[in-house]
């Protein structure tokens, strides 16, 4: 079963409800969706204020994300809104420097830039944007994950 990293927004609960329901689906397509939410242990978001505290929880976050990262074997970028979360836009550069396979999947009609999405995004995913879950399953499906 392959392994692929979500990296994408997860500071809210729809946005963690939502990676949840798409490790399900794509787990009954034969696929391991690795989410970061799952690694952040005891990490209290309340504190994030306190600059000490932000520093050395941003500093482990960090580290324990890209070792995460590592570990899989392709990178999914969840690109919904208006503009894509700026950390899951450093682990894409991460993955494509690495030279893993990195896909996108945007449901949202919005756009930042000229009613397409960002350029250098779409570069990193190599163009792999899936509009829907089903559409996404065949591009991986395609990429022998």
């Amino acid at each position: 079963m392959s392994r692929i990293y979500l990296a994408g927004p997860l500071f809210c609960t729809s946005e963690l409800e939502y990676n949840l329901k798409l490790r399900l689906i794509l787990k009954e397509e034969g696929f391991d969706l690795v989410l970061p939410q799952d690694n952040s242990g005891s990490i209290d978001v309340g504190k994030m204020s306190d600059q000490s505290f932000a520093k050395e929880t941003a500093l482990d976050i960090f580290s324990d994300d890209l070792a995460l990262l590592g570990s899989c074997d392709a990178l999914l970028l969840n690109i919904d809104g208006r503009v894509p979360d700026e950390g899951a836009c450093v682990e894409l550069g991460y993955a494509y420097a690495k030279g893993m396979p990195c896909f996108g999947i945007k449901t949202d009609i919005r756009t930042a830039e000229y009613g397409i999405d960002n350029m250098m995004i779409v570069g990193a995913l190599g163009g792999n944007i899936a509009r829907s879950v089903p559409e996404l399953v065949r591009m991986l499906r395609d990429a022998g994950l």
